[in-house]
């Protein structure tokens, strides 16, 4: 994962490019960010879920390829940079209310920081039998 250290940080969204059509429709937390999902473009497989801010975004629609902010590294990271796990962005949407974003991708390797797949291979949560 390669690091931005130019110090932007989620609060430094103002200086984003985004379009103003886009821009007006984002919903974010109360730290400036925005929950991706990002999925498999041909097989819909959901691979992880990660955070943008507007720069972030910004970068991914400009370069199609996956830019995220690091919530715990405090810094922009663009997948695959250093590991070679790229995700190629193939198709992007905002939910209905502009506060989570769709990724469609093309993975490159695991998507998960483990070296999954996904970061979803865990054991699946056991349910309930449903009624009939």
């Amino acid at each position: 994962m390669s690091s931005d250290t130019t110090g932007n940080t989620p609060q430094d969204a103002s200086r984003a490019e985004l379009p103003s059509r886009i821009a007006a429709r984002l919903r974010h937390t109360s730290d400036g960010l925005l929950p991706v999902i990002v999925q498999e473009h041909d097989t819909r497989e959901v691979l992880m879920l990660a955070w943008m801010d507007d720069e972030a975004l910004r970068r991914t629609l400009a370069t199609r390829h996956a830019t995220y902010w690091s919530r715990s590294r405090s810094e922009y990271w663009v997948k695959g940079a250093t590991s070679g796990n790229v995700q190629h962005v193939t198709a992007a949407a905002l939910d209905c209310d502009g506060d989570t974003l769709l990724l469609q991708v093309e993975q490159t390797g695991a998507a998960c920081h483990t070296g999954e797949r996904t970061c979803f291979d865990a054991d699946p949560l056991p349910l309930a039998q449903e009624q009939k």
